[in-house]
């Protein structure tokens, strides 16, 4: 079976997230954005939580949209104002989910993420797997393990 992780990642997060599921065989594809962030974590969460509030799509650079060869795909996303972020809004408008066996993992230093759930549910009818800060608390991870 293949596996493909694709996700983003501003705080490192994703990325922990990302070796986790290398190591079990996912291949890994990092979402990068044009839209170039502060890197003050005030301004950071203030543009963030923007655009993802008002469901923006940022421009993404060299995004691989091909899915074909997959059997199992996860999407991994920050959780911005309680919503999924801009760039990962992109890539799910990019890409055709249907028929695919899918999951999403977001990643949370605050929020728990109830209308990235509610918008996950409506669109694809299943439950995001939800990580508080992982890069901090590896324990989160163990909810991963069987993936």
């Amino acid at each position: 079976m293949k596996k493909l992780f694709i996700y983003y990642s501003l705080t490192n997060n994703g990325d922990v997230v990302a070796n986790t599921l290398k190591k079990k065989g996912y291949e890994i594809r990092k979402v990068i954005s044009k839209s170039k962030y502060p890197r003050n974590k005030f301004l950071m969460i203030m543009m963030g939580g923007y655009k993802a509030t008002f469901n923006k799509k940022d421009k993404l650079l060299d995004f691989n949209k091909d899915i074909n060869n997959y059997d199992k795909v996860v999407i991994g996303s920050p959780i911005w104002n309680d919503r999924l972020s801009a760039p990962i809004n992109k890539v799910i408008s990019l890409l055709d989910l249907n028929n695919k066996d899918i999951d999403f993992i977001l990643y949370s230093s605050s929020g728990k993420g109830e209308h990235a759930k509610d918008k996950i549910k409506d669109l694809y009818n299943i439950e995001p797997i939800i990580l508080k800060e992982p890069k901090k608390n590896n324990k989160e991870l163990d909810k991963i393990k069987n993936m």
